[in-house]
């Protein structure tokens, strides 16, 4: 499904969402994948997964629900402790945060952007 109408229910953890190869330049480690779908576009809603592994990143203004995996989030820019993620986790991250991303079971997310 590509857009969330008024009233439709959808589970988060049976969006299609297909994956891409993390761009080299971006990978830490392993061989991760990402992928998205936007279910709403002008709210800003979609679900977000990576596979296991880690790369590195530079956030958009976003709040998010984890609802599957596990991984970490080291901030590199500004400077914050790590964070553990799992389901039920709520974020909020800033536009320009550099993070680093490693995930050990494959992490899929809710985002409000």
């Amino acid at each position: 499904m590509s857009e969330l109408d008024a009233g439709a229910l959808i589970s988060a953890g049976e969006v299609e969402v297909p994956l891409v190869p993390v761009p080299p330049a971006q990978v830490v480690a392993g061989s991760p994948s990402t992928g998205s779908v936007d279910l709403d576009e002008d709210m800003g809603i979609g679900v977000w997964e990576m596979t296991p592994g880690a790369m590195s990143d530079v956030e958009i203004d976003e709040v998010f629900v984890v609802v599957a995996g596990s991984a970490t989030v080291e901030f590199v820019d500004p400077a914050l402790p790590s964070i553990e993620l799992e389901a039920g986790a709520i974020v909020r991250l800033e536009g320009g945060m550099r993070t680093v991303w490693t995930v050990r079971e494959t992490l899929r997310k809710v985002y409000l952007a």
